[in-house]
């Protein structure tokens, strides 16, 4: 069971719900994917503006808890405004703050998305900052109080799945909130890697939406998170440099 601020969830898997062809497989790759917790970015919602497109209305959001991000946001003052803004609109259970220092590379802002994260606390928001796989950094949005940290595995769309489990299994061993590996992973197996390194969940969008089949991939995706999930609670065997017979010749009576 995934907890955050006091909030249970069955899935483990968070999904995105941008980059499909159209809304019919977005719903059913989200159908498939048993994700109880669908991101959207709030600058595509055109939230102020009923006369644009609403990039959600084949999904029944009242199923799910809402976790609009901060994309586009440049500084700490855009990504509060901009989740103040999802929360006026009443999308918004939660808000993933997202701050991109670098448009090259799309990594956060470590100093702009901490002071984000430390005010949109202050104003009452349940509050899962997207970071860098920043030991540090973990900790200090944990002080300032947020209720998730969300390190990237990868540059975001990359696929590249996790370049640093080193960092990530620190960050794990470290927090005291739950933990969301978010951003480049791009397959199943990934998704294993992350949940047995111990994390909490995993978010996806690029990796579910892009694939040849969406839906399968979703499928497949969901299959995963729980597979990694039990692996890691059940505790793998340790790796020896040398065989041991699957037939053992004593203890048995």
């Amino acid at each position: 069971m995934l907890v955050i601020n006091g909030k249970s969830f069955g899935s483990r898997l968070m999904v995105g719900t941008g980059k499909y062809a159209d809304f019919k497989v977005q719903k059913e790759a989200v159908a498939a994917s048993g994700s109880e917790i669908l991101t959207f970015s709030v600058a595509r919602m055109h939230v102020a503006d009923a006369s644009q497109p609403n990039f959600l209305e084949e999904i029944d959001v009242g199923r799910y808890s809402l976790l609009p991000n901060t994309a586009g946001a440049k500084t700490a003052e855009e990504a509060v405004r901009i989740a103040k803004l999802a929360r006026s609109s009443g999308l918004c259970d939660m808000i993933k703050v997202e701050v991109i220092g670098c448009q090259k590379t799309l990594l956060p802002d470590p100093i702009e998305t901490l002071r984000a994260s430390e005010e949109l606390v202050k104003e009452g928001f349940t509050v899962l900052p997207y970071t860098s796989d920043d030991v540090l950094l973990a900790r200090r949005l944990e002080e300032v109080g947020v209720h998730a940290v969300m390190p990237g595995a990868s540059p975001i769309g990359s696929g590249q799945g996790i370049v640093n489990p080193l960092s990530l299994r620190l960050i794990i061993e470290q927090a005291s909130v739950p933990v969301i590996i978010d951003a480049g992973l791009g397959s199943p197996a990934d998704v294993v890697e992350a949940m047995e390194l111990g994390a909490d969940g995993v978010l996806l969008n690029t990796a579910i939406a892009g694939a040849d089949d969406p839906v399968k991939m979703a499928r497949a995706m969901a299959l995963a998170t729980e597979a990694g999930r039990l692996g890691f609670e059940a505790g793998r065997i340790a790796k020896k440099p040398y065989a041991t017979a699957s037939s053992p010749q004593e203890g048995l009576g």
